[in-house]
């Protein structure tokens, strides 16, 4: 991994598969991604030891912290974990516990989280991943996609920066819905992350 000063670190938090994760720090850290210099992946954080983001931030030479709950709500102790790395940048890609008040303080404006719906429809608490896409389906939308918002205290509710949309088809499964909004992401995420971390 690179040490150079001059490019911003970023921890990747992350809950589940780690397929958005795995894109970031492709577009980021790969040497021979055009679209690398402006950052770089330092640090994933995930809160689920079997968690199969651990593996691919392994697999890609990225170091890895698996905290609980208790252990991202101490100030000092999980302070002492960002400071190691240096982290200068969070996103969060599937994590689902709620950023504590400090670190949104300490981070303020650094922090961004990615939705799989056009928010504020089907935010909130309980509403991610599969149970989105299902709600989605449910209700006949003609159309979904993401949002890309900084993090606040309220789940969800923070200032939207980007959104991205796709159309839906009336046969159109929980899966296909969730095919299409991977698809969004990985287009995405990482150039709205590399415009902000460069503050274009």
């Amino acid at each position: 991994m690179k040490e150079n000063p001059h490019i911003a670190k970023i921890a990747v938090f992350a809950s589940g598969n780690g397929s958005n994760a795995e894109n970031i720090i492709r577009y980021f850290n790969d040497p021979s991604s055009v679209h690398g210099g402006t950052a770089e992946v330092a640090l994933v954080v995930c809160n689920r030891p079997e968690a199969p983001v651990l593996a691919r931030a392994a697999a890609l030479g990225v170091p890895a912290e698996t905290i609980t709950r208790a252990q991202l709500n101490d100030e000092a102790e999980f302070m002492r974990i960002m400071e190691k790395y240096g982290i200068d940048f969070i996103v969060l890609a599937g994590f689902l516990l709620m950023i504590p008040s400090f670190l949104i303080t300490r981070y303020s404006g650094k922090i961004v989280n990615i939705h799989p719906s056009l928010l504020p429809r089907y935010g909130g608490k309980g509403m991610y991943g599969r149970h989105i896409h299902e709600a989605v389906v449910q209700a006949g939308e003609r159309e979904t996609g993401i949002t890309v918002h900084h993090v606040s205290e309220n789940c969800d509710e923070g200032a939207i920066i980007f959104q991205a949309r796709v159309d839906l088809d009336t046969t159109d499964t929980p899966d296909d819905v969730e095919r299409k909004i991977h698809t969004l992401e990985s287009i995405h995420y990482p150039k709205i992350i590399s415009t902000l971390v460069s503050g274009d």
